[in-house]
């Protein structure tokens, strides 16, 4: 499995404040790209899979919502997880 719990807990203590803060935005965020990224080259494999097309686009929209919620909160945080993920190209 791509996603064990040594994996969730290493994102969170990455981007979050601790491992045990799960409820984090930036953490939150930073396990959305994470689980987009497997998604991504999942497909690139299987393009005819339109269940993970649908579920990868769910992903995009929530991860989206929540950086909007940064964004409107405080901007610094904003541009520091976008450098941090490499969200933007």
């Amino acid at each position: 499995m791509y996603l064990t719990a040594e994996v969730k807990k290493s994102i969170f203590k990455k981007h979050g404040k601790s491992e045990k803060n799960t409820g984090s935005s930036e953490g939150q965020v930073a396990l959305f790209t994470h689980r987009i990224n497997h998604l991504t080259g999942h497909l690139q494999k299987s393009p005819k899979d339109v269940n993970t097309q649908r579920s990868l686009l769910n992903l995009v929209g929530k991860r989206r919502s929540l950086l909007d919620y940064i964004k409107n909160t405080d901007i610094a945080r904003y541009r520091a997880i976008i450098k941090e993920l490499e969200i933007r190209k």
